[in-house]
């Protein structure tokens, strides 16, 4: 025996003729007319010999062995002079078992291919329970639960293309009724019931696997409504837009030619510029819409042309429709433009404007390879969602115009998530304002008495390495030069003294625009020369070399630049690679207490954190927030240190950073300005600590000439000896997990200007 149904059910289920028997007995017995009570006796006498047609039964292959005698059984259900139109079967309810079809039914399947397997759409295996569960409801507790929910095949046609037909019921000769298994549930729970649909191991504990009977057959009428629900489709596509997420919708193009009933279609969409009165196309359609037509607007039109086009689109947007492009005039098919149509396959198409208050938004194109795949019938259809594509194109350019503001935020202003609240709270205050007619003026937004953390791995004698290898890359540009002028003649002679003398100020007394009258010597006479070499008639070698020498010079500035640009992708390297780790530990820091984090990369990468009460007012502050913190500050600065050491080696040019911590005692406070759109210590004796952070960076040990800040070393700069204890309990703690070595060294900062009294520890990385 085998299941009727491939899911779980709350039915045993029978395929049984017993009540459509029944209606023939009664016609039998009661009609008067005797050709009905002759016919419904044969179709009796018929079937009487098989028990099972009336009993029930669950062998899907009886179908096959009675065929002839189901068909001549349901002929009044299914009358003959409407085969090759209607598209109806018997059926199993709720099953995908159909049998005795129409003509027009078996043709359908029979274009979808050997292979396929008529399903419903859409509906997963709980969702079936309940809605069998609803059936029992609806039928044998004749609950009135509004439960014909539409059911879909989807079902292809010869051309491929995914019709839809939505499928009607009828139920007459199906019936309902419990086994001795059953639960009969109370009137109370199955209003409970109706309330939790999406609970189905509820459902499953009042009506249990198969402790009901389904017995009977239904009737299945299919009508075609692909056009509906493509059309439904399509708007759902627009609608989806997700704005973390602006992905496309793969199916597009294959709802389009359902819609269109096209079996090869293509589509493209770009949207208008206005600002630069070109189309522009969709980046993440691009691989999937085709824009053959439309990038002709692009690359062939001249500027002029151009404008002059979108200008007329705004006002007179009519459509075109071209069914058969062997159609059109021979002057227009003589044109170099209409090449585009040849080289592409296209001989039907459609040119559409979207126009919303005479204005142009963007253009549609609808191609296909196929003749007469579009006419003046499918330009109509668009007109059922033409309101939809107005409303889906302004609101990608909404969500677009969000996304752009939210990454000019992250990216390009120093709002950090911690202290946005604050923003936010003054920016929803203007906006009901505004919504009021009222006039409201933005606060300034600052945070007072926060405790301040800096530190900075600054790379060292960066500043001394870009001059030497400045010299390097002159040098050698000069001699370069010199080995291309040996071989020219006479008229050289002037260049070559000129770079003797160049070349002797580099090396002995460089001015402040030595690099800038050498720039200026190369643009004006040098390189035009050059270039005059390689036009004429020179030697092979000679244009060999001069063309060596271009492909070293850097357009830019026109110098030899490959070994600043070594240091500059080095310095790169290392700041990004800092600033990652500096980042990623953050996310611990903000755990331990919220706070306002900053950070800049130049020659290295400094912070800031600035942590207190304010920034975070629902939370509970308390002084340890500041231990952690600054013992986090150390430990990551450490790891730094060793980030830095593995990859050091790796690096185009060799460079050292020295760290550095300074401890500050005193409470500050911070304030947005408004013109530089960043955070900045606020008031006058808030600056001081500015002050000392700025002049710590070239500071020496006390009578030394030696810097505090050591490669390969941590320094912390402190006041006083509460701090020196605090500091020596935190590198204790790293000690031990040999993280620093055990030579600290105790310290005295020089007097620098208007600041005395700084201590120093420093202790080497492990």
């Amino acid at each position: 025996m085998a299941n009727l149904y491939k899911k779980d059910a709350p039915f045993q289920v029978y395929i049984s003729f017993n009540k459509y028997l029944d209606v023939l007995e009664h016609i039998r017995y009661n009609d008067r007319l005797e050709y009905r009570v002759n016919y419904a006796k044969s179709l009796l006498d018929k079937t009487k010999n098989f028990k099972e047609l009336r009993d029930g039964f669950q062998d899907v292959a009886l179908l096959e062995k009675h065929e002839e005698l189901i068909k001549l059984l349901l002929s009044d259900l299914f009358p003959t002079g409407l085969t090759n139109n209607e598209i109806k079967a018997a059926s199993f309810p709720l099953s995908n078992i159909t049998f005795n079809y129409t003509e027009r039914f078996k043709k359908i399947l029979k274009d979808a291919g050997k292979d396929f397997e008529i399903e419903l759409r859409n509906i997963d295996d709980d969702e079936f329970y309940v809605f069998c569960c609803c059936l029992i409801l609806q039928t044998y507790y004749k609950r009135d639960i509004k439960s014909s929910l539409p059911f879909y095949y989807d079902i292809p046609n010869r051309q491929g293309i995914m019709k839809h037909y939505k499928i009607t019921v009828n139920a007459d000769f199906a019936e309902v009724y419990p086994t001795e298994d059953a639960k009969i549930p109370s009137d109370e729970v199955v209003d409970m019931l109706l309330e939790n649909l999406d609970d189905f191991k509820l459902w499953k504990r009042y009506f249990p696997s198969e402790s009901w009977v389904l017995k009977g057959f239904t009737i299945i009428s299919l009508v075609d409504c692909t056009s509906e629900v493509a059309l439904s489709d399509l708007k759902s596509s627009m609608i989806s837009i997700d704005p973390e997420n602006l992905s496309p919708d793969e199916n597009l193009i294959e709802i389009f030619k359902s819609y269109f009933d096209v079996s090869k279609l293509n589509f493209g969409l770009m949207l208008f510029n206005k600002k630069d009165q070109r189309l522009e196309k969709l980046p993440i359609y691009e691989n999937l819409f085709t824009n053959h037509i439309l990038d002709f607007w692009i690359n062939t039109f001249d500027d002029e042309t151009r404008r002059t086009t979108f200008t007329n689109l705004n006002h007179n947007s009519k459509p075109i429709v071209v069914s058969n492009i062997e159609n059109l005039d021979h002057e227009i098919k003589s044109l170099p433009s209409f090449r585009i149509l040849r080289d592409n396959n296209i001989n039907s198409f459609m040119v559409i404007p979207i126009v919303k208050d005479n204005e142009l938004l963007a253009i549609m194109e609808f191609t296909s390879p196929v003749v007469n795949s579009f006419n003046g019938i499918k330009l109509k259809k668009m007109e059922f969602f033409s309101d939809m594509i107005l409303f889906s194109l302004n609101r990608f350019s909404f969500e677009k115009d969000y996304q752009i503001e939210a990454i000019i935020q992250r990216e390009y202003t120093s709002i950090h998530d911690s202290v946005v609240w604050k923003f936010r709270n003054e920016a929803e205050k203007y906006f009901n304002a505004s919504l009021a007619k009222k006039i409201y003026t933005l606060k300034q937004i600052s945070f007072k008495n926060l405790t301040p953390l800096f530190g900075f791995s600054d790379i060292r004698s960066s500043s001394e390495k870009r001059f030497n290898l400045m010299l390097e890359d002159l040098n050698q540009q000069i001699e370069c030069l010199h080995e291309i002028f040996s071989l020219t003649n006479s008229e050289s002679e002037k260049y070559l003294l000129a770079l003797e003398i160049f070349e002797n100020e580099l090396n002995n007394e460089i001015k402040a625009d030595s690099e800038q009258r050498f720039q200026r010597l190369l643009r004006d006479e040098i390189h035009p020369y050059l270039q005059a070499k390689l036009e004429i008639k020179s030697s092979s070698e000679v244009k060999a070399k001069i063309k060596d020498y271009f492909a070293q010079v850097f357009t830019q500035n026109d110098l030899f630049y490959a070994n600043r640009k070594s240091l500059d992708d080095s310095i790169t390297l290392v700041n990004r690679k800092l600033a990652d780790v500096l980042d990623e530990a953050q996310v611990e820091a903000q755990q331990i207490f919220p706070h306002y984090y900053e950070r800049f990369k130049s020659d290295g990468v400094e912070h800031n954190l600035y942590i207190g009460q304010n920034i975070a007012p629902d939370l509970h502050y308390h002084s340890k927030v500041v231990h952690k913190l600054r013992y986090w500050q150390l430990k990551t600065i450490c790891n730094m240190e060793l980030e830095f050491r593995n990859f050091k080696k790796d690096l185009p040019i060799c460079l050292d950073i020295a760290s550095l911590i300074f401890v500050y005692n005193e409470k500050v406070d911070i304030r947005f300005r408004m013109d530089e759109k960043k955070f900045d210590v606020d008031g006058a004796y808030n600056s001081y600590y500015e002050i000392i952070k700025k002049r710590l960076d070239k500071a020496h040990i006390k009578d030394s000439t030696e810097r505090i800040t050591c490669p390969g070393k941590i320094t912390i700069v402190y006041f006083g000896m509460e701090n020196q204890r605090e500091y020596l309990d935190y590198v204790n703690k790293l000690q031990k997990k040999g993280i620093v070595k055990n030579d600290v060294e105790l310290l005295r900062v020089e007097d620098l200007q208007g600041i005395t009294g700084l201590l120093a520890l420093r202790v080497s990385i492990a």
